[in-house]
């Protein structure tokens, strides 16, 4: 088959590579798997993923008990890709493991890259793996070179940390490193002392490739004067992780001193810190935000801006991600989103609406809410904000602009665009994230119809005080 090997040669004829991959593993998943745990390997068919899943296997069949599995995601990038989803399934057939095919399309790769794009496939496939555990082959060796090409383009402490051996996902399985101690050498040995089989990527040996530069060409050369570099930098990597769970522990620290009544960052009590612990909290705060980590001089020149804030005053700062606002003496971060539609979105007795990767979702209630005898037969739509609108919220007071409206609402400007505003006829019967206007407020007793505006189908958008009815 193309691209496929079976190594024997008396350069990995030693033995006990077996035992020491088996007490690793061991050692490894005894502390964290619960009896029966669903745990699913990333099988490419390469090396380091076949000996694991072969591994895995033997010791299941000693009496580890685990529900095994594996997953193989056809990118399709290469002509050989078909021959490798074959192959994997051959093997996963002979060991008695299931075995998952999901061809995955990856994206157009400009801005990020052909590698980082596959992983970005490779990893949404692995967060829908119907597991408790996902494991990846990643060894020593391969942490070592990720710190390397981590540092030569600036990484700080968390970037140099290098690959965990065990984190969260945002959604799915945890995913688990279990052989990242383990040097590339140990498992080559370990997959000729078995006499198995593997797959060779072709694009593994184009140097093009930066990730592949450094394994082939700059690794090598560094390991002949430094014999002990792999080591060394997977032992920095773990230096660097502790540090980075320090740089954590401070910035949760500092985020719960300067958090504002309403849970955001107060702004006069971030100006406070020096500049270092402001520059970490705020790389803490657009990562748990979802932000890939923003450049030096990006977040230096938000530091300078955010500094000038004043009580009253706004500012605003984009990334690729989202935007940094100023509003009222807190600092609000905005993840970007769809854009809201452009016309009129109809309305006829749906439970939801969609409203810009919102939705805007209708629960009918008695004595809350619009009435729906007002409704019934009058054209009844979503629209966004077109200027010059007025609303009546509170039955005590005459109608006002919704301008007016929003400002005392402390609704911020950004979001007051977004608003999606329910129409019946020509009339404004409700907003979002403010409520029902007195004229069509319902009557105790009387059928009602709730509106709720849901960030994503979840809770309401940040920055609201929520007003359904």
């Amino acid at each position: 088959m193309a691209g496929s090997k079976n190594r024997h040669g008396t350069e990995f004829g030693q033995p006990g590579s077996a035992g020491l991959i088996a007490q690793t593993l061991a050692a490894f998943l005894k502390p964290r798997l619960l009896l029966g745990a669903r745990l699913c390997v990333g099988l490419s068919g390469g090396l380091d993923s076949v000996v694991l899943v072969h591994a895995l296997d033997r010791l299941r069949r000693t009496g580890v008990a685990v529900e095994l599995s594996a997953v193989h995601v056809h990118h399709g990038l290469s002509a050989n890709a078909d021959a490798w989803a074959t192959f994997c399934s051959d093997f996963c057939r002979s060991r008695g493991v299931p075995l998952a095919v999901v061809r995955a399309q990856v994206p157009d790769a400009r801005g990020e890259g052909l590698e980082a794009a596959a992983r970005g496939v490779r990893h949404a496939v692995f967060a829908n793996c119907s597991a408790d555990w996902l494991a990846l082959a990643h060894h020593l060796d391969d942490q070592a070179e990720t710190v390397l090409f981590r540092l030569l383009r600036g990484a700080g402490v968390g970037g140099a940390a290098g690959m965990p051996a065990e984190r969260s996902q945002a959604a799915g399985p945890r995913l688990i490193r279990p052989l990242l101690d383990v040097a590339r050498s140990e498992i080559a040995r370990y997959a000729e002392e078995h006499s198995l089989a593997w797959i060779e990527d072709e694009s593994n040996a184009d140097c093009r490739y930066r990730r592949n530069h450094l394994r082939r060409q700059v690794i090598p050369r560094i390991t002949e004067i430094f014999p002990g570099a792999p080591q060394a930098l997977a032992r920095a990597a773990r230096l660097f992780s502790e540090a980075a769970a320090l740089l954590e522990e401070l910035a949760s620290a500092d985020r719960g001193a300067t958090t504002s009544t309403q849970g955001r960052i107060d702004l006069a009590r971030f100006s406070v810190l020096s500049a270092p612990r402001a520059r970490n909290l705020l790389r803490w705060e657009l990562r748990n935000a979802g932000f890939r980590a923003p450049d030096e001089r990006w977040l230096d020149e938000a530091l300078r801006q955010l500094s000038r804030v004043g009580a009253s005053s706004q500012t605003c700062v984009a990334t690729r991600d989202g935007e940094l606002h100023a509003y009222r003496g807190e600092l609000h971060v905005v993840v970007r989103r769809e854009p809201i539609p452009q016309v009129a979105v109809l309305w006829n007795g749906e439970l939801a609406l969609p409203w810009g990767g919102d939705r805007v979702s209708f629960a009918r209630t008695v004595g809350s809410g619009i009435s729906h005898r007002l409704l019934v037969g009058a054209s009844v739509c979503l629209r966004s904000r077109q200027g010059g609108e007025r609303l009546r919220p509170d039955p005590r007071r005459p109608a006002r602009s919704l301008r007016k409206v929003l400002q005392e609402a402390a609704v911020p400007p950004w979001e007051r665009a977004r608003l999606p505003l329910l129409w019946c006829g020509e009339r404004l019967a409700w907003v979002g994230g403010v409520g029902v206007d007195a004229a069509f407020a319902c009557a105790p007793g009387e059928e009602g119809l709730v509106p709720l505006w849901e960030a994503g189908g979840g809770p309401p958008p940040a920055g609201f005080k929520m007003a359904p009815a």
